[in-house]
């Protein structure tokens, strides 16, 4: 009896292990999000970690997925904090969710056809190169020493670009030459390497981290209503509601189960929808499911959704200490401008990749225009006045390429 008792131990504590490494596989990008838009990291690893708990509820936990922040609402949020304010921007992101609810009950009644019909690639593939391109100044501007927006120098231009690119480099060799659990680490050793490099051109300070208490409340954030917020911000959503897709399929080839099934894609959708209004709730940016955790999972062969519990307690653990934000907080802007010129550039590649998998014929009128119209509204700053309400940059390409889609006739061979 007691030989079972201390097997059970074993078997929770290398779960618990598991769960660890696990968080520490989605680290990186987890807090990358928060400390780009200027929201509170503490608090982004705390719904994260309530974010994956909700999901493990809708879902039954069958499904071994990690939630985190998702770097599809950079831009916007970037934008809604610096117009509108925290909560407000909130609002926003609260009903991003929402919508992902919605498409969950349209699935459930119609089945993923009504996705495929409306949410083709031709749709969403270039709205994601919106979203990467989009954030490519913001990128550059930190890489050589600048805040986001351009608006004032943080760190000399040589110094900033030698920490930079130093930091790039360490990237993408983690990326391309690291095996095993190291090459799913890509961004946290990126930070790494930079974070040591500016230590030695002094940029880093620790007196907040001394300072910082070890047991600290996250700033938490409560929505405030504001409907020119929420409408900047719902069409974006539709991008990573629909990558979703794409990660539910990737986690259900890893493990050989068909999680589109069972539970049921309107299931794992509505999990998201709800951990990303939940994540608003608290001022945490939305969240989505990490790729890199999936690759972590294919890496260990640890199929068992117990791990991400696991996982999500620790992040939660973590959002209570004051040292974490504190230490977060010292990472030099260079570093993480090394770092988002490969991750932004990396999200327009996975639009192309959308459009290329699909193996869509841009010699077709219909597909030219709709990419054409969807790059250029996009990123070229067109922009339409409704009353007091702007739709512009990645929104407007949401809205125009589905109207688009559902407008244009399709040339003849073409699927409906």
């Amino acid at each position: 009896m007691q030989h079972s008792s201390d097997l059970e131990k074993q078997s929770m504590l290398h779960t618990a292990i598991l769960g660890a490494q696990m968080l520490f596989v989605a680290f990186g990008a987890l807090v990358l999000v928060p400390i780009l838009t200027g929201l509170d990291p503490n608090v982004a690893l705390f719904t994260a970690g309530i974010g994956t708990l909700v999901f493990q509820v809708v879902t039954k936990r069958q499904v071994p997925v990690f939630l985190a922040s998702s770097f599809a609402f950079i831009a916007p949020i970037i934008y809604g904090v610096q117009t509108w304010g925290i909560p407000a921007t909130m609002s926003g992101l609260f009903a991003a969710g929402m919508l992902y609810m919605v498409l969950s009950a349209m699935i459930k009644w119609r089945g993923r056809g009504i996705v495929d019909r409306y949410l083709p690639p031709i749709v969403v593939g270039p709205v994601i190169i919106v979203i990467g391109l989009t954030l490519a100044p913001v990128g550059i501007n930190m890489a050589l020493g600048k805040t986001g927006d351009g608006s004032a120098v943080l760190v000399a231009h040589n110094t900033a670009l030698i920490i930079s690119m130093v930091t790039l480099l360490a990237t993408m060799l983690t990326t391309v030459f690291a095996k095993g659990l190291f090459k799913l680490i890509p961004i946290l050793m990126g930070i790494v390497v930079g974070y040591i490099i500016s230590m030695f051109y002094g940029l880093v300070n620790f007196d907040g981290v001394a300072n910082a208490a070890w047991f600290a409340l996250p700033k938490f954030t409560t929505p405030e209503f504001n409907l020119e917020a929420i409408l900047f911000i719902l069409p974006i959503a539709i991008a990573p509601a629909i990558e979703h897709i794409g990660d539910i399929s990737a986690i259900s080839g890893v493990t050989g189960k068909d999680f589109m099934k069972k539970p049921g894609l309107h299931r794992t959708l509505l999990g998201d929808g709800l951990a990303t209004s939940t994540a608003a709730l608290f001022g945490g940016p939305p969240n989505t499911t990490y790729s890199e955790v999936t690759g972590a999972v294919a890496l260990t062969k640890s199929f068992n959704p117990v791990i991400m519990t696991w996982a999500a307690v620790f992040a939660i653990f973590l959002s209570f200490s004051g040292k974490t934000g504190a230490l977060l907080a010292t990472i030099p802007t260079p570093v993480m401008g090394g770092i988002m010129t490969l991750m932004f550039g990396a999200i327009a590649a996975v639009g192309m990749n959308t459009l290329v998998r699909a193996r869509l014929d841009l010699s077709q009128s219909r597909n030219m225009i709709i990419i054409a119209l969807v790059l250029v509204f996009g990123l070229g700053g067109m922009q339409f006045g409704l009353g007091e309400f702007t739709l512009k940059g990645i929104g407007l390409s949401a809205v125009l390429a589905i109207v688009l889609n559902i407008i244009l006739p399709k040339e003849k061979g073409e699927a409906v």
